[in-house]
């Protein structure tokens, strides 16, 4: 299991504050980057690597997965 108590969250810049789709990232890992649910913090974390976490950052941005 990963040790989150150290990680400092921060909400996506594109939550709209209608308390739907808000996410929150911890990217001050070491090695890992974690994304949970900013309703329910304490429901758990999607973690991965973080070159992982910024490679799909960059896919996002670049419009791999626009519909």
């Amino acid at each position: 299991m990963t040790d989150l108590s150290q990680a400092t969250w921060r909400k996506s810049s594109r939550s709209n504050g209608a308390n739907t789709g808000c996410v929150e990232v911890a990217t001050n890992l070491l090695r890992w980057a974690a994304v949970r649910d900013s309703k329910d913090p304490d429901g758990g974390a999607q973690i991965m690597e973080r070159s992982e976490f910024f490679a799909f950052i960059q896919a996002v941005k670049a419009g791999r997965y626009d519909l």
